[in-house]
């Protein structure tokens, strides 16, 4: 099964097809024109969050929560290895950030009833359960999610987008009643390909700066017609025109063409990422965050190990690995890790028992979620499952808890009323309890 497909067949062209991208995760330009206003910064302690979504259900027992004890069709094929944190053990592969144990934690206790990936990403992609039933290949938006709220709450640098995701939206990571201006600006193009580009933030091919310059003189001298007996305030073209000039202030922002410039990092600091697209999108995500935007997610699909579980993972999890490590390394080397959320997980974890392909289906009874920066207390893992990792029967945590957490850490009373357009008050978290140990 390719890399970007998970059981349900379900790849980012459907969602194409399926008419979301403009909406849900469309161009520059749209964001701008739809963002009437900057938003409020609350302070906190976490000025921005990397949300590094692990699409299909990563599992927990190849991963941070191994179970040397159990039965080997349970234990699977990898040995474990100790960690920074005495008495703690993570799977083989996770050898450089189990040497950095010490500067984030791990939380294994938290558990939900979706078992599929529609219902089980929206749940951990809002905090809140889906409304109705939902199937596996569903693109559901029952609540604003986790980014779409922090983008509302805290607003961007001008000229930037509040939201980025790369290289496309997970299936619930849309705005829903908050409106299509606080969605992703998706960065779909990868980052370690040779002459790599933005879109809507360089001119488009075989259009100069002076035929630009033209265009743009052009719709402004077009602008000062009086549009027929439309009186301005009820022209809806005339509220575009502050947004299409932000979009091209955009285009001519040294910042943000710096940040966008992957090209200017020293070859060794690429390298130290990885020179993969996985890698190269954490590398342009910290400069995203060094540049003031609040939150950025990169999506890392192809994590629904139905077969062939260990063969895949050989190869897989040592790249993770050492590019996750090197976000976390970077950031603290940069003074960024204080002021820099960094979270990794998927919908839910893996089934105890290896199946007949060789492979782990799904299991929202227990999941592994990483925590690193933003004030979160080092060293530590949070709950615990069984000794066979059926279940979280320690510090049973919900993905209430784990959204309230991320909103806590930046600064968002968790507990907040939200307002549909049709002035519907709904909670921002139904149970707006953060996780204590990882609030410092």
């Amino acid at each position: 099964m390719p890399a970007w497909k998970n059981c349900a067949g379900v790849s980012r062209r459907d969602c194409l097809q399926l008419g979301l991208g403009t909406l849900l995760g469309g161009g520059l330009a749209t964001a701008l024109r739809a963002r009437a206003a900057d938003a409020p910064h609350p302070s906190g302690q976490a000025k921005s969050c990397i949300l590094i979504w692990q699409d299909g259900g990563p599992t927990h027992y190849e991963m941070f929560d191994p179970k040397p004890g159990a039965p080997a069709e349970i234990r699977g094929e990898f040995t474990s290895i100790p960690t920074a944190v005495p008495g703690v053990r993570f799977s083989e592969h996770m050898t450089r950030l189990a040497k950095q144990l010490d500067r984030f934690a791990v939380v294994r206790s938290i558990r939900h009833d979706q078992g599929n990936h529609g219902a089980g990403n929206h749940y951990m992609m809002t905090g809140a359960p889906p409304r109705i039933p939902v199937g596996c290949g569903a693109f559901v938006s029952f609540h604003p999610s986790l980014g779409s709220v922090v983008a509302a709450e805290k607003g961007a640098p001008a000229g930037l987008p509040p939201y980025f995701s790369m290289p496309s939206m997970s299936r619930s990571g849309g705005p829903n009643f908050l409106g299509a201006k606080y969605a992703p600006f998706v960065v779909p193009n990868d980052p370690n390909g040779a002459g790599f580009k933005v879109r809507d933030v360089v001119l488009p091919e075989g259009l100069t700066a002076d035929r630009f310059d033209t265009r743009t003189d052009l719709r402004t001298e077009v602008d000062t017609f009086r549009r027929f007996a439309d009186k301005a305030a009820a022209d809806p073209a005339a509220g575009l025109d502050e947004h299409y000039h932000q979009a091209l202030d955009l285009m001519n922002s040294k910042e943000a063409q710096a940040a966008f410039d992957v090209g200017r990092e020293p070859e060794r600091g690429r390298d130290r990422y990885g020179r993969n697209a996985f890698g190269q999108r954490l590398l342009l995500a910290r400069r995203l965050v060094e540049a003031g935007v609040p939150f950025v997610t990169v999506y890392d699909g192809g994590w629904d190990h139905h077969t062939d579980i260990f063969p895949s993972l050989r190869t897989r999890l040592p790249a993770w690995d050492h590019s996750v490590s090197a976000l976390v390394d970077d950031l603290r080397q940069r003074g960024l890790l204080d002021t820099t959320l960094v979270v990794a997980l998927g919908e839910f974890g893996r089934t105890p028992q290896v199946n007949a392909r060789g492979g782990r289906d799904h299991w929202s009874n227990a999941m592994s979620v990483l925590f690193a920066g933003g004030g979160t207390p080092g060293g530590q893992v949070v709950g615990a499952t069984d000794p066979k990792g059926f279940a979280a029967v320690d510090r049973v945590l919900a993905p209430e808890n784990f959204a309230s957490t991320v909103y806590a850490k930046l600064g968002i009373d968790p507990g907040k009323i939200l307002y549909t357009p049709q002035g519907r008050p709904t909670h921002l978290v139904s149970d707006p309890t953060p996780i204590k140990e990882l609030m410092g």
